[in-house]
């Protein structure tokens, strides 16, 4: 079963996103960094960003500036819920419960994924993102395959 496959703890490898107009864009950099995970009853997380965000200078969470605020939420994308596959499509859908973007909660995010070795590739469908569109795909290696 398919579903099987996606069960453990994915480190990304790459990510990029193809912009309507042909270009690739690393919006969060070529050294992004992040984890997947997918358990057994359906449950999932992912979490990813950009390696080299500036640090607030107060070193207080609640006390950023408003620059340092907007530079921690561009460089990161979070969110948790539960996954269901569709062998057929091809695809896995994110039900997301709760989003670093407030926009995505209660939101489907279906993903068409594809395997090789031991890489997970997840490419998204065209979505609007700071004023085009654009198609992100990413890499995930299984952590512990080497």
């Amino acid at each position: 079963m398919i579903k099987d496959n996606f069960v453990g703890i994915w480190r990304l490898v790459s990510s990029e996103f193809k912009q309507s107009d042909g270009e690739i864009a690393y919006p969060f950099g070529n050294d992004t960094v992040g984890m997947l995970i997918y358990d057994e009853s359906g449950h999932m997380s992912v979490q990813f960003m950009r390696s080299e965000r500036p640090a607030f200078v107060s070193n207080d969470l609640r006390n950023g500036t408003p620059e340092e605020i907007q530079a921690a939420f561009d460089g990161y994308v979070a969110y948790f819920g539960t996954y269901e596959v569709n062998e057929e499509d091809g695809t896995v859908t994110h039900r997301i419960r709760g989003s670093l973007f407030p926009n995505w909660v209660g939101q489907n995010q279906k993903r068409f994924f594809a395997f090789s070795g031991n890489r997970l590739t997840l490419k998204t469908p065209p979505m609007p993102a700071a004023g085009t569109t654009v198609t992100g795909i990413l890499v995930w290696e299984r952590e512990g395959s080497g």
